[in-house]
């Protein structure tokens, strides 16, 4: 039997052989890593077959969405997502999702993304193996057609400070953004933005502080569809709560009857993309008023978007 006084001369060896066995398992992890990765020829087989099928209003979706080199392989009219979160967002704008998976990478986590990503989604075809790489076709049926987007109908809306009495300044538009008078940040335009992780393409519109609104006023929103808000404080200032910082407040009201159709209340410390929707009743179009405000705008950086969406199963309400 072992004496107890070799106990602690044997320590030393017990952990570089501990040691020993970690490094050895790195380095066959390391060895076999490289070949679970795609070739340049397994992306061009890919790309051959979103050239010869891929439709208008498609989208890629990367599974793991960290696999980003992939992005520099996709052609240029499809566009692709992949962001933390991906995983289980509606990617509502596009009917068919073309999901660009590498399921062979270590922690990829197959069965978390079909969870996620699999609710009404239907498969097309049989999917394409190329390599590492498995390109599979999906029809979404969390497909919503725009039947309006503010973003895109910037260059018409109407752009001013607004003070609570009524009285306006306007922004006028130089063929590029609605320029307000005062700081440089004061102007309305889309702008690609990163709210939560999660790219945007939105209307950047920094409220100008105090009681005052900035508000982007458009024509011609259609009834009897869904009127979505989306939107939020960019970068790391959401998650910001000093005491100074003050509740960013953004929403859609009627022009003509100043009735509030949607509002969004964003606290400091309040991060993500949030969301409200309500469903127009049936009649003419109407003229929307976008606004935003905050009373201090320190970091109260927001970028927000407008839909009226067609047929399709309403969203609740979230993020208010």
């Amino acid at each position: 039997m072992r004496s107890p006084r070799t106990l602690p001369r044997a320590l030393p060896l017990v952990e570089l052989g501990g040691l020993l066995l970690v490094a050895l398992a790195c380095l066959v992890f390391q060895l076999r890593l490289p070949g679970r990765f795609p070739s340049d020829a397994d992306y061009r087989t890919v790309v051959e077959r979103l050239r010869a099928e891929a439709r208008p209003g498609d989208a890629v979706l990367l599974f793991p969405w960290w696999t980003e080199k992939a992005r520099l392989h996709m052609p240029p009219e499809l566009p692709v997502y992949g962001y933390l979160g991906s995983d289980q967002d509606d990617l509502s704008a596009h009917p068919r999702v073309w999901v660009l998976g590498q399921p062979e990478l270590p922690r990829a986590d197959e069965s978390g993304f079909r969870a996620a990503f699999l609710p009404r989604r239907t498969t097309v075809g049989a999917p394409l193996r190329a390599g590492n790489l498995e390109l599979t076709l999906y029809e979404n049926g969390r497909y919503r057609p725009r039947r309006f987007v503010a973003s895109e109908a910037y260059a018409k809306a109407r752009v001013y400070l607004e003070s609570p009495d009524g009285t306006r300044s306007d922004c006028p538009f130089d063929g590029r953004v609605h320029r307000c008078p005062g700081p440089p940040h004061l102007y309305v335009a889309p702008e690609w933005r990163e709210i939560h992780f999660q790219p945007r393409h939105c209307l950047w519109m920094h409220p100008p502080g105090g009681k005052q609104r900035l508000v982007a006023e458009f024509d011609g929103v259609p009834a009897g569809t869904e009127l979505r808000l989306e939107g939020g404080i960019i970068f790391e200032h959401a998650s910001r709560h000093e005491p100074h910082l003050t509740t960013a407040r953004f929403g859609v009201e009627d022009a003509a009857s100043h009735e509030s159709l949607l509002e969004i209340a964003q606290p400091p410390g309040l991060e993500g993309v949030l969301k409200d929707s309500r469903v127009l009743p049936p009649g003419e179009a109407r003229t929307v008023k976008v606004w935003v405000q905050a009373d201090n705008a320190d970091t109260r950086q927001v970028c927000l978007d407008v839909f009226a969406l067609g047929d399709g199963a309403v969203v609740s309400r979230e993020g208010t």
